[in-house]
């Protein structure tokens, strides 16, 4: 995750609709986005949209773009984007269990999005919630990422506050439905992926700063709020929050992944600096993980359960922050990683995030660099070596199917070279659908059927961000 912002340039095509620019760019929103309440926020998004250059997309998006995304049939330009009905679901065509570019089957059915539930997602959301085509596919393609979708939400909701994130997905649950939380969109590993259609929930209307404890150097946030904005906010008070992964990345999302950044050696992961978390489980409870406190035995470490689960137990609604002074010196060089993307400006890029044991580190980069380049691809490593983690910035032509596969071979060394040394496949980015197929190897079978065990006892109709983390093949 924390190299996915270089990866924006690759996707010059990815754009948000009227919709979502709206929402998003509101600049009233935008005056509010620290508020502490929610009173002074638009009642309805629709409102703010009424005077700006507003209006449903019926265009079609590049036929290509359909294609690539594995599972959209062909659309006159004409149609209004009402495809939740069943008689438009069915002529989707959409491929469930086909295979993505993981190499694993998607598993799951399509679950039918009833009007019903419709219904009751407008009741909850108001207008902010969308059926329409191009936001939809915004929310259901990669954005940051070569792995590829194979469907695409069928609802995209808004919510404004904990108690609707927990009245839609009650509804959700009850209908059977699969959600999909999304952030920032940051994720290079598929995290935000909708395999089996369904909700989508952005969360990034819910960005308040709730408290902020100068004495005991914590925050209390929203999910939605980006960590650079949250520093924008602390650095008047001689805070920051100490994580730097890609500059779009929200809190709820680096919570998801258990994310870093270059300043992880120094201050640690993002399971370090959560304190306490607010999450709504699949059947709508809203749990608390922890206090505030520094340090407690209380019970069993939710907290640590909920940071890196990738929204397959439950939505993050509020996070309290560790807060660090600002350093008085403060040099990274993360420019230089510009440069590779330049090199070839309409390839993509697969990038490792092995990490291994310190002492084995300079023999893994060693081993990897020899066969980088003796590769016909353009390669270019990246390490920060203090923690063990370095990344590999594979370049490759998307059109070119020996390119894909000389890139995976690539990746797939370094990976397995890792775990020969007692490494990981994934040091920050998370797992997402891309790492699925090195777990077992990692772990061993019983490690991912205890992880199956705990999904199955909090979500029991498998409705949280399906098709992540957990191997399809996984059973106990």
């Amino acid at each position: 995750m924390g190299f996915s912002f270089w990866l924006a340039g690759l996707r010059s095509f990815s754009k948000k609709s009227a919709f979502s620019n709206a929402l998003r760019n509101s600049s009233y929103l935008k005056k509010f986005q620290f508020s502490t309440s929610q009173n002074n926020l638009p009642s309805t998004i629709a409102e703010k949209c009424k005077t700006q250059f507003f209006s449903w997309s019926s265009s079609l998006l590049p036929l290509a773009l359909a294609a690539s995304a594995g599972s959209l049939a062909f659309q006159s330009q004409n149609i209004q984007p009402s495809l939740c009905e069943p008689s438009n679901l069915d002529s989707r065509k959409v491929s469930i269990g086909r295979k993505s570019s993981t190499e694993f089957v998607v598993k799951g059915i399509h679950k039918e999005v009833t009007q019903e539930l419709i219904d009751e997602l407008k009741a909850i959301c108001q207008d902010n919630m969308t059926l329409d085509y191009d936001e939809r596919f915004y929310h259901g393609k990669p954005q940051n990422s070569f792995h590829k979708a194979v469907n695409i939400p069928d609802v995209v909701v808004f919510p404004r506050s904990e108690e609707e994130v927990s009245q839609i997905v009650k509804s959700c649950d009850k209908h059977k439905v699969p959600i999909v939380p999304y952030g920032g969109a940051t994720s290079i590993e598929g995290h935000t992926l909708s395999p089996n259609g369904g909700v989508c929930i952005d969360m990034t209307l819910m960005k308040r700063v709730k408290a902020l404890h100068i004495e005991d150097m914590d925050v209390v946030v929203e999910p939605g709020i980006g960590w650079m904005e949250l520093n924008e906010y602390l650095e008047p008070y001689g805070l920051f929050f100490p994580l730097d992964p890609g500059p779009g990345a929200t809190i709820g999302g680096m919570c998801a992944t258990r994310c870093s950044g270059s300043l992880a050696v120094r201050y640690g992961t993002m399971r370090d600096n959560v304190i306490s978390l607010k999450v709504v489980l699949a059947n709508g409870d809203i749990v608390k993980t922890a206090s505030r406190a520094r340090k407690s035995a209380a019970g069993y470490d939710l907290t640590r359960l909920m940071i890196g689960s990738e929204g397959t137990l439950g939505v993050v609604t509020e996070v309290t922050l560790r807060l660090q002074k600002i350093p008085e010196h403060s040099v990274i060089r993360k420019e230089a990683l510009w440069a590779c993307f330049t090199m070839e400006p309409n390839f993509e890029a697969m990038i490792s995030d092995v990490c291994v044991p310190l002492s084995h580190l300079a023999e893994l980069i060693s081993r990897s660099k020899q066969e980088l380049d003796a590769s016909p691809l353009i390669c270019v490593v990246i390490a920060h070596a203090g923690d063990g983690n370095f990344h590999t910035v594979i370049l490759f032509d998307p059109n070119q199917e020996e390119h894909r596969r000389e890139a995976e071979r690539l990746n797939q060394f370094m990976v397995y070279t890792a775990l020969s040394m007692e490494g990981t496949c994934t040091g920050e980015h998370g797992v997402g659908t891309g790492k699925m197929k090195y777990l077992e190897k990692e772990l061993g079978i019983e490690a991912l059927q205890t992880m199956k065990r705990i999904k199955t006892a909090l979500d029991p109709n498998n409705i949280m961000n399906p098709g992540k983390l957990i191997p399809p093949h996984v059973c106990f």
